[in-house]
């Protein structure tokens, strides 16, 4: 499944806001630097979607705050 990511850096506080069934704004403490803010994410929305993922890669987006991500359940 493929899901649009927006990513907001240095936040206060982290949170994932879900804009429609794939799309979401996810805010992360990292700064976009070395990855830091990539591997957050991926972090996220493993721990938004439980257990059941099986697997998550950046397809487009690595240095850009849009991004899209395949997520394999």
């Amino acid at each position: 499944m493929y899901i649009k990511v927006r990513v907001v850096t240095y936040a206060k506080e982290e949170k994932i806001e879900v804009l429609a069934s794939d799309s979401f704004r996810i805010s992360v403490k990292e700064k976009p630097e070395q990855g830091q803010a990539n591997e957050r994410v991926i972090e996220l929305i493993r721990a938004y979607y439980g257990g059941k993922v099986k697997g998550i890669r950046i397809e487009k987006g690595h240095h850009s705050p849009y991004k899209i991500l395949f997520v394999n359940f």
